[in-house]
């Protein structure tokens, strides 16, 4: 089952309750995972375990945040925060080299963190609490409840993937003990009926991490870059599915033989777009070096060994500089 669009192109719809079900059922979720992941990069997931009033309680909470009155949000600027933590202005980015600033407003989630964990402390990269609107009673539980069921979710998503790589499903157990997770709210506004050269809702760009699960409302936008057709496809938005893309990170992994793949947001629909990512980039100290089964017989790792910190710290700084 795949999603096709007019441009020809189609992202595969997976359905990850193969994970758990006979043998035969997870060869066939790795056949399909393999070749996503092989040449797209990018896959819809369903029957992924989150409940429909869950999600729902997101969009709302979301919708209610950028709302909210600019002082408000201001108030809670992720500029007041050493972790990376809080609301991002509009054109608070850009993530496409030689472009205006992404038309999009956000806001970040990380784990919440007291000042008295050692990794705080330590002054660890992204890690300590988060700023919360005063105003909106029920956000941060329900922002709370979604972020630990996404950390649950994406760990099993790293089970289906060691399997395409011809590694035992616990290979990932490690890399997915005290993950660096973001939780991202964003809001994008209509496309301007006479944008400025390259302005667009977000950017031509990759993902940094690990994986990235994204939630969809029902406005079209996210545009993948299919590398066989050399053009950019709708990835539609399907009710009751994640749309699910692997970063650099795991590109860096598998020594090129996974794609993190180009895309951007063109919010053409004429109305208010609400997506919310979950970027899973994995524990900091963990390293990512090439996996032994993508390296053939005397080829070379395109890429030194890394730490996932020392990893996002450089594409962080590329980003925000």
């Amino acid at each position: 089952m795949s999603s096709t669009n007019e441009t020809g192109g189609s992202l595969p719809i997976i359905d990850l309750s193969l994970l758990s079900g006979t043998e035969q059922q997870r060869q066939a979720l790795t056949s399909s995972l393999t070749e996503a992941c092989l040449h797209t990069g990018f896959f819809y997931i369903r029957e992924h375990g989150i409940p429909p009033e869950l999600i729902d309680q997101v969009f709302r909470e979301s919708q209610a945040l950028f709302t909210l009155p600019k002082e408000h949000k201001q108030a809670i600027h992720k500029a007041h925060s050493r972790a990376n933590r809080g609301y991002e202005s509009m054109r608070g980015q850009t993530l496409e080299t030689g472009a205006p600033p992404d038309l999009k407003e956000g806001f970040y989630i990380g784990e919440e963190l007291d000042e008295t964990d050692p990794r705080v402390q330590a002054g660890r990269f992204n890690q300590g609490g988060n700023q919360w609107p005063e105003t909106l009673p029920g956000f941060r539980n329900t922002m709370t409840s979604y972020f630990n069921a996404m950390n649950q979710l994406s760990t099993r998503i790293m089970e289906a993937l060691a399997l395409t790589l011809d590694l035992k499903p616990d290979f990932f157990t490690d890399f997915c003990h005290q993950p660096l997770s973001t939780l991202r709210l964003l809001h994008y506004p209509p496309q301007p009926a006479q944008p400025a050269p390259g302005e667009k809702g977000c950017g031509a760009h990759t993902d940094f991490g690990g994986i990235t699960v994204l939630l969809l409302d029902d406005k079209p936008g996210l545009q993948v870059w299919d590398v066989r057709c050399e053009q950019w496809i709708e990835a539609k938005p399907i009710p009751g599915t994640f749309v699910v893309n692997l970063g650099d990170m795991i590109a860096r992994w598998t020594n090129d033989c996974y794609r993190s793949t180009l895309h951007r947001v063109v919010n053409t629909s004429g109305a208010e777009r609400y997506s919310v990512p979950f970027f899973f980039s994995g524990n900091p100290d963990h390293t990512v070096t090439c996996l032994p089964t993508c390296l053939s017989e005397g080829e070379q790792p395109h890429y030194p060994s890394t730490t996932v910190e020392a990893h996002l710290m450089e594409m962080y700084r590329r980003t925000y500089a």
